[in-house]
């Protein structure tokens, strides 16, 4: 097979040891160099689809979206395969951060997914790929650093809708839009059987403007806790009971397999590392009963809103309800 007059062949040894030097200072996060060596390689290759998937890589580890673009291209030019390449999935990602969406449908389309609207000669073609039915997921935001995941809604194979009420710590809301990565870092599995990917977050892709508030309850059973949770939905916005939801765990724990348990009932869930005292299903956890009236509770709601929230949800039940201490934490 000739490409660019060119034919095609193994790399070279120099090409093989340019590349994992590179890869090796991607992993120690040294990109520079890492990207002066890459390119090196594609000099030294610049028929092998591989050298510019390799730059792309780099790329988007480095959130350069054009470079990123312009890398993929090459390297979907020279692919010598049919869908499935993942040299597909990153011009997706990169075309989804720039908003190029003729570009991001080809590219999905080219992986092998299918895409509502793509091919039609009207202005859904150049729209952003919705409809495309991916059902919901978790996502890991802040990989690097103090990692949370939380649930979320696919809006397309690279971005999803954060459904949950994030913890402050992570510097993301509720209704937030991320850009994620294509391989699942880790699974969740519901009691009810379903298993769900957990990816791990790029870059926020699109604010949300409803802030997170902290707020201390006094919800005498469990049935006043979901209450408030109602409310909030029906108002359009969120409420989740911290102390039930969060769970302490180790990166191993995190990133294989997990049963997505909020710890209830009488099994004590071996994956979760909260403690006596400290958010979490263990730290919530007392001697034969396991409800405790004083829950710590993330809202997703604006400032106009949120104490009228509250108190309206103290007004249907007065004696078995009450809020202190709101603060709007993110």
């Amino acid at each position: 097979m000739r490409i660019f007059g060119k034919v095609r062949h193994r790399p070279s040894a120099s090409w093989r040891q340019a590349t994992d030097r590179a890869f090796t200072l991607i992993g120690d996060g040294r990109y520079e160099d890492a990207g002066a060596l890459l390119t090196r390689a594609a000099d030294l290759e610049p028929w092998l689809s591989e050298s510019w998937f390799n730059l792309a890589l780099l790329h988007k580890f480095r959130h350069d979206w054009e470079q990123a673009r312009a890398a993929g291209l090459r390297a979907v030019a020279l692919l010598d395969r049919g869908s499935g390449a993942p040299d597909w999935w990153n011009v997706g990602i990169a075309a989804t951060a720039l908003q190029d969406w003729p570009l991001a449908r080809r590219a999905w389309q080219a992986y092998g997914l299918r895409v509502p609207g793509t091919g039609q000669h009207n202005a859904a073609a150049n729209s952003e790929p919705t409809g495309m039915e991916l059902g919901s997921a978790a996502v890991r935001l802040s990989p690097e650093g103090e990692a949370e995941v939380v649930w979320g809604r696919r809006l397309d194979p690279a971005r999803m809708e954060v459904l949950s009420i994030p913890l402050p710590s992570s510097g993301r809301r509720w209704g937030e839009v991320v850009l994620h990565d294509g391989v699942p870092n880790g699974e969740r599995v519901t009691a009810a059987g379903p298993s769900y990917p957990v990816f791990d977050e790029i870059e926020l892709w699109a604010p949300s403007p409803v802030p997170t508030w902290v707020v201390l309850l006094e919800a005498a059973t469990e049935t006043d806790r979901d209450a408030l949770e109602q409310l909030a939905s029906d108002a359009g916005f969120a409420a989740e009971d911290w102390s039930s939801s969060v769970r302490l765990l180790c990166r191993a724990c995190s990133e294989s397999r997990m049963e997505s348990d909020e710890g209830d009932g009488e099994h004590l869930d071996p994956h979760d590392h909260s403690e006596p005292g400290h958010p979490g299903p263990l730290g919530h956890r007392t001697a034969g009963d396991l409800w405790v009236p004083e829950r710590e509770c993330g809202i997703a709601a604006p400032a106009g809103l949120v104490r009228g929230l509250l108190d309206g949800w103290v007004a249907d039940s007065p004696d078995s309800r009450e809020w202190r201490d709101l603060e709007e934490v993110c």
